[in-house]
This record gives C-alpha cells, sequence and structure tokens, in this order.
C-alpha cells in the first residue's frame, strides 16, 4: 500500500454470522440432512447443530457472514484500517463481542445494529476433507432494519461513501434497505456490486434480486449460482458464458456504465464478461496437500477484488488479486489469513 485512501470509501451491509467451525464426518451432514457443498438456512431441525459442534468437536470461532468475510480479505490487503466500514445486525450477547472484536481487529469499521432480545446469527461451517457445508442461523441478522441506516452517523456513512458491496444473502433480510444503497450510489453515480450468493437466492428470492439488478454494477457469482439464476429465468444453464452475457444485458439504470458479470469457477479460470467480451483469468491450481478447506474462497474472491477496485485499478488487476485472496485464504482454516499480503500488480 503506497497510497493513502479516504476513510470509509466501501460500504457493505451483510448479516454478520459468527463461523463455528469444525472438521467433521460425513455422517454428521446426513443426520442433519445436509450435502456437501450445501449452504443453507437452518431450519428447526438443525438448530442443534451449533452447540453440538462446540461440545463435540474442535470447533473454532472466526468472524463470519459473507461480506464481513470479504471486507475482511480487503482491509488485509489493503493494510490500512477503517477504509470498509460494515452495517448488520447482531444479539447482545458474549457472540456479538467476539464478533466486533475479531472483526475490528482486521481493520473493519463495523456498525452493529443490537437487537437486545435477538441471539447473535451463528454460521455452522462443516468441513469434510476439501468440501466445506455452511449452514447459517440468521437469528440476529434477520432483524436488520432500514431505520438503522437513517440515524444521521449511519446515513453519513452511506452518504460519503465511494463503492458498495452487498451480497444477495441480505435479500433474505431487508430488501428496503438495498434499495436505499442502490439508489444512493445511483444517484450520486457510484459503483453498486452485488453477489448471488447462493443457488437458494435465484430460487426462492427472484423478485427482490430483480427489483435491485437495474443498479448493479458489477454482479459476481460462481458456476452453480449462475445456472440457478438460468434456470430461474428459464435460460439454458449448460453455458456459463452465455449465461453471463445474458446477465449483463438485462436492463441497466445507468446504462453509460454497462453491467459486468464476474463468475468463477473453482479451479477453472475466472470469467470476466462484458458487453462485447469475455476474457478468461486462469486460477493457479493448488496441489491437493495444500488445501485445507475451501470455505471463504469466494469471499475472499471478492474481498481482494474489492481492495483493488477501491483504489482505480483495472478489471485485471482487480481479477488478479481476487484469485490471489482465494488461493491464500484456501490454504488456511476458514476465511483466515496469515502474515502480509504478497499479492504484486
Amino acid at each position: 500500500m503506497t497510497t493513502t485512501l479516504q476513510e470509509g470509501i466501501l460500504v457493505g451491509c451483510g448479516n454478520p454470522l459468527l463461523d463455528i467451525s469444525a472438521i467433521v464426518p460425513l455422517e454428521f451432514l446426513k443426520k442433519y440432512a445436509m450435502k456437501e457443498d450445501d449452504a443453507i438456512l437452518a431450519e428447526e431441525r438443525h438448530m442443534p447443530i451449533y452447540q453440538e459442534l462446540v461440545d463435540g468437536f474442535q470447533a473454532e470461532f472466526l468472524a463470519g457472514g459473507s461480506v464481513q468475510n470479504s471486507l475482511r480479505i480487503a482491509q488485509w490487503i489493503l493494510g490500512q484500517p477503517k477504509v470498509a466500514v460494515f452495517f448488520g445486525c447482531v444479539g447482545q450477547d458474549k457472540y456479538a463481542d467476539i464478533l466486533a472484536e475479531k472483526a475490528r481487529s482486521a481493520g473493519l469499521d463495523v456498525h452493529y445494529q443490537v437487537k437486545k432480545d435477538v441471539p447473535t446469527g451463528t454460521c455452522a461451517v462443516l468441513i469434510t476433507g476439501t468440501h466445506r457445508s455452511l449452514c447459517a442461523n440468521l437469528a440476529a441478522a434477520n432483524n436488520f432494519t432500514i431505520d438503522h441506516l437513517e440515524e444521521p452517523g449511519n446515513k453519513a456513512l452511506v452518504d460519503n461513501a465511494l463503492y458498495y458491496y452487498i451480497s444477495g444473502f441480505f435479500l433474505t433480510v431487508n430488501p428496503p434497505s438495498i434499495m436505499k444503497v442502490a439508489a444512493t450510489a445511483h444517484a450520486n453515480q457510484r459503483p453498486f456490486l452485488m453477489n448471488l450468493s447462493a443457488p437458494f437466492i435465484s430460487q426462492f428470492y427472484m423478485a427482490p434480486l430483480l427489483a435491485v439488478l437495474p443498479y448493479v454494477d458489477i454482479i459476481f457469482g460462481n458456476e452453480a449460482e449462475a445456472q440457478a439464476f438460468a434456470e430461474a429465468q428459464k435460460w439454458p444453464s449448460e453455458d456459463l458464458r452465455e449465461i453471463g452475457k445474458r446477465l449483463v444485458a438485462m436492463d441497466k439504470l445507468n446504462p453509460s456504465r454497462p453491467r459486468i458479470a464476474i463468475l468463477t469457477q473453482g479451479c477453472d479460470p475466472v470469467l470476466l464478461i462484458q458487453q462485447d467480451s469475455v476474457q478468461e483469468f486462469p486460477v493457479t491450481k493448488l496441489a491437493v496437500h495444500e488445501i485445507v478447506d475451501t470455505n471463504g474462497a469466494g469471499d475472499a474472491f471478492v474481498g481482494g477484488f474489492l481492495s483493488q477496485f477501491v483504489q482505480g485499478k483495472s478489471l485485471d488487476v482487480c481479477i488478479r488479486c481476487g484469485n490471489y485472496a482465494a488461493g491464500h485464504i484456501i490454504k488456511n482454516p476458514g476465511c483466515t489469513y496469515n502474515g502480509k499480503p504478497e499479492f504484486v500488480e
């Protein structure tokens, strides 16, 4: 980091979750009717899972939630605190304290809305070999309300930001807040970035997703998320490039800034899809023994991307940094990093 960035230029909204991460046998997934690489919201039958991980496995606590993860990674690479501001809702409990401490020590400027009578959200991260399955109990995260963004101090933070990032996961919580941030970005001609987040978002939350999409300048997703979107739209879903082209061609409020789609596909190349081009960016393949767990790889990719994007770097530099960050995270447990970043443009 040579240039000093203004504080608070990047605002993110999402679900702050305390990740409870543990290596478990496949039987554990079956017990909770889960599959490898699932990303689901907890139902009643899943509620005992969190305590069971703490009691029966060597569970680790990590600051989680997709957007919070991405912003932590961006902060790590930038090496300058408080470039990113994060909004989300927590309870008033020890998990919230752990979350805030971990997020702030990562350089993130967190402004949580606090709900006294609801526990802080948790996410069970179940690691089976190189697979990871997520079961999120949003709890307090589900209670985020737009009035938190309308408090004068918070409103100033939103108004003064230069870049905005929101996950598709937040569509399940508070679409009015997303629309407010999107409208602010649009009014000020500032980039609004969003993530498809998980297949279930396209399957069950397509209406709020389509409402915000005209504001979205850059959309991220992996192959499963892009295919789920295509299927929900009744598009052919085999060809990722074709899906990306259709995504960027959908209605957009500010046609002077054409939409960009960035689709990841594991160890296959990242696709950068613009109006008239599709570019591929190869991913450095890791040896099997280097892969600790893939949890947070997608979040890390976005974090790496954002760290360069807020510095005005070109898209190819942003994507290469995304690939660097994802590759680093995969070698560590959960969405964690170690040492100083070694990304070279």
